[in-house]
């Protein structure tokens, strides 16, 4: 594994190739982060890494958009804990062999496995393809006191692999201006990924997927709880 120090953007997208996966920031669950610290702690090593600096090159919150905007194997969602964390293109079938399997979005549904709230943001988002997040609030009906359920379906969707994160876009104004602070953008995963990943996915035992899952994850962190590991693995 990568164990040097991470000092700047491309450092962390080297480790991160090579673990597979990681929390977001800070490793408060005991599994995994590249950047073992948050942005309230101090760092364990000498580095020029620290949090909401706006630096693209050593802002840790800028790296989550630009491994979305300028590569294709990584990506970065609420994935974990239903808590943000990366993932790269290698260990995407197997993580979808365990919160998927061969279950389709309708099928879940239909089981009452998914909640009627996260269904109307993913055929909302499913309609038009990719949408930031004013934009899934008002398509989907979502009111205002309704914020505590679409925030829970949000991340429902996250965690079982239906939606990623895609970008980020700022509101448009009847000018055709961009005003306000930008919104994250959601996509399908399909979308994200491409069919090729799921076909691969449906191939794999799930059984064996967890299996390999927690290895990688004793590799990168040999004293993580085991019951931590599972449902890392199962979210």
């Amino acid at each position: 594994m990568n164990d040097k120090p991470i000092k700047n953007y491309e450092d962390f997208v080297t480790a991160l190739l090579d673990a597979g996966f990681s929390m977001g920031g800070g490793n408060s669950e005991g599994i995994f982060s590249v950047i073992p610290w948050n942005w309230n702690e101090e760092p364990p090593y000498d580095t020029p890494v620290c949090w909401h600096t706006g630096d693209p090159k050593t802002d840790p919150w800028e790296w989550r958009m630009r491994v979305l905007n300028e590569r294709d194997d990584i990506a970065y969602a609420k994935l974990f804990f239903k808590k943000s964390g990366y993932i790269t293109k290698e260990w995407v079938p197997y993580f979808l062999a365990v919160r998927r399997g061969n279950m389709t979005f309708e099928d879940e549904y239909a089981g009452g496995t998914i909640s009627y709230h996260a269904k109307r943001i993913y055929d909302t988002i499913s309609n038009h393809k990719s949408l930031p997040l004013h934009d899934i609030k008002q398509f989907a009906g979502f009111e205002k006191e309704q914020k505590s359920q679409f925030e829970r379906a949000l991340v429902e969707l996250q965690m079982k692999m239906y939606l990623t994160m895609c970008g980020r876009q700022q509101k448009i104004s009847r000018k055709g201006e961009e005003y306000g602070w930008s919104s994250t953008v959601f996509c399908l995963t399909e979308s994200f990924w491409g069919e090729d990943l799921f076909e691969k996915a449906a191939k794999i035992e799930k059984d064996k997927a967890i299996q390999k899952i927690a290895e990688q994850v004793l590799k990168l962190n040999p004293s993580a709880d085991m019951k931590k590991i599972m449902k890392f693995i199962k979210g």
